[in-house]
């Protein structure tokens, strides 16, 4: 956890206080809608289907036990008793009225946490991976560049007006839990050859209308430099990015008409005029923001002890404990994921009394912290293995145990038609359904990893163009009807999924879904092949001769 200081607590604070005296003028009258709604941007509201929507930061994912009752808190006196987690390490209410909007910021604001920057063309949410600083193998934790990335970007003024929405993704394992290939600017750390920590610099990533997978503008940038390097990156899209034309503004269409090269050459001209001037990063600097983070005191603990041993005796702990419970780089703990993709319910919904119960098994069990994952899913990071039989049985009885973590039920999806206003379909029914149909967690093992991803229009909320499954809602006709990709990925092998063939209608998707997972079952080469993995080998035409015979 990272100890927020005076500076931190008064730009909030002051913020909330702006914020009030523009809803005020906003209920008065004095002004517009279209007035209000830059302003209301920039505080991370957004006015949906049926109400006004609002968006809070969870920086790179990190929450400690007393801001997750804060958000619950928030869930049961101003919104409908729950709060939606999104793709973004955010968590959004969609029901809160506009005059009490402000109340809601400034109980938010006393543990430290805002909505400013989740929304409008600035730097947003600064997101990484949320097993940051417990993954065993990992090069250092991500989350002390991130935090470095939010002070850095946190209002801005040079980059608070920019062509279009601008995120970052850093990772520094392995394995990329962190999704930086589909983000305008991800991160990677490594060590290059002599040893030392540094960044591989992505650009260019996105989903959305014209997706893109990102491309490496520098192998190798120092921890000294970082800062610098991304600031020439901004500057030359805030200079060249297009802001005549929305669907052409984001970076990754600018990198796309340029050329990697090219544009890196214009960063590369840029960069070296101000590499070594204010930016270029104090190594005492770093480690003061490394200092103001909390580890905690790990005991010497057994991998595998009794209490351990005993409970994996019982079938349905075991398959929860194999499904859940992910190693960690301390001996004797693990890092443990809470679903919140119950069968038959809305894909990263939590409610307040789940939230607060959860807050209060972090104290016992995972020193008050919480994480929260781009996968829409909480976890839990300092975890003993002794305690885990004790901490099963508590998250079973709030419903955040389903044992599907990466399986066919743990389907990514955005609000869709039922709330947002630029949805053209509906994505939870359709998630809703599909758990239904894969409910036995038996089948759902049998056949794997495998991620399905909804989003409700083309704006891709729900990543679905990376999904191993991927569904998008589009209108035809006024009604609703679905476009269905395989073969998509966001991790370190990132790829965009390919279309099987026409769009479905709405009843139809799940019988679909079916037909393709048949499929696959059918013609996977052995047990351990994953779909993502068969699909690549067969193409996409097995599968849509599977879904398109009968009909």
């Amino acid at each position: 956890m990272y100890a927020y200081d005076e500076l931190d607590r008064t730009i909030v604070n002051e913020r909330v206080s702006e914020f009030r005296d523009q809803v005020a003028r906003r209920l008065s009258g004095e002004l517009t809608e279209d007035e209000f709604k830059t302003l209301r941007l920039m505080n991370g509201v957004y006015l949906q289907l049926h109400a006004y929507m609002l968006r809070i930061a969870i920086p790179y994912g990190t929450l400690s036990s007393k801001q997750l009752r804060a958000l619950a808190h928030v869930a049961r006196k101003y919104d409908r008793g729950y709060g939606h987690f999104t793709t973004r390490q955010n968590i959004q209410y969609n029901w809160i009225k506009l005059a009490e909007l402000p109340d809601a910021l400034a109980d938010l604001a006393k543990v430290g946490i805002h909505g400013m920057q989740t929304s409008g063309n600035c730097i947003r949410n600064v997101t990484s991976d949320q097993w940051a600083g417990v993954a065993p193998g990992e090069v250092e934790d991500p989350r002390i560049w991130a935090e470095i990335l939010r002070q850095y970007s946190t209002l801005h003024p040079e980059f608070s007006f920019l062509p279009r929405k601008f995120k970052f993704a850093i990772t520094a394992s392995e394995h990329d839990r962190a999704a930086i290939k589909v983000h305008d600017i991800g991160l990677r750390i490594h060590r290059n050859a002599a040893g030392e920590a540094g960044f591989e610099v992505l650009v260019g990533g996105g989903l959305g209308r014209t997706p893109f997978i990102g491309k490496t503008i520098n192998e190798f940038v120092s921890h000294r430099d970082i800062l610098s390097y991304v600031e020439a990156i901004l500057r030359v899209y805030n200079q060249y990015g297009r802001r005549d034309n929305i669907y052409k503004a984001r970076i990754k269409i600018l990198v796309h008409e340029l050329g990697i090269e090219k544009f890196k050459q214009e960063v590369e001209e840029e960069w070296v005029q101000m590499r070594d001037g204010a930016l270029a990063l104090d190594p005492a600097e770093v480690e003061d923001i490394r200092s103001r983070f909390f580890y905690p005191k790990y005991e010497k603990l057994e991998d595998t002890p009794d209490e351990l041993k005993k409970a994996l005796q019982n079938p349905n702990f075991e398959a929860w404990y194999r499904n859940s419970v992910a190693a960690h780089k301390a001996p004797g703990y693990g890092i443990v994921t809470l679903s919140l993709k119950p069968v038959g319910g809305p894909p990263g919904d939590a409610t307040a009394e789940q939230m607060d119960e959860i807050a209060d098994l972090a104290d016992k069990y995972s020193f008050g912290e919480i994480r929260v994952g781009h996968e829409q899913n909480l976890a839990l990071p300092h975890v003993a293995r002794r305690d885990l039989p004790a901490l099963w049985r508590a998250l079973d009885r709030i419903g955040v145990a389903t044992p599907n973590v990466n399986l066919v039920t743990d389907i990514i999806a955005c609000p869709g038609l039922d709330y947002c206003s630029l949805a053209n379909a509906r994505s939870i029914p359709i998630a809703q359904e599909i758990t239904r149909r894969f409910a036995n967690h038996d089948t759902a093992n049998l056949i794997g990893r495998l991620h399905i991803n909804i989003s409700g229009c083309i704006n891709a909320c729900g990543h679905h163009h990376v999904g191993h499954i991927g569904i998008l809602g589009v209108e035809k006709n006024g009604e609703e009807f679905y476009q269905i990709t395989i073969g998509g990925r966001a991790d370190e092998n990132a790829v965009l999924g390919n279309l099987v063939g026409p769009a479905v209608p709405f009843d139809q998707v799940a019988d679909v879904i079916e037909d393709i997972v048949e499929a696959y079952l059918a013609l996977r080469q052995r047990p351990d092949e994953l779909f993502v993995d068969a699909v690549k080998r067969l193409g996409v035409e097995p599968f849509k001769e599977r879904v398109y015979a009968t009909r």
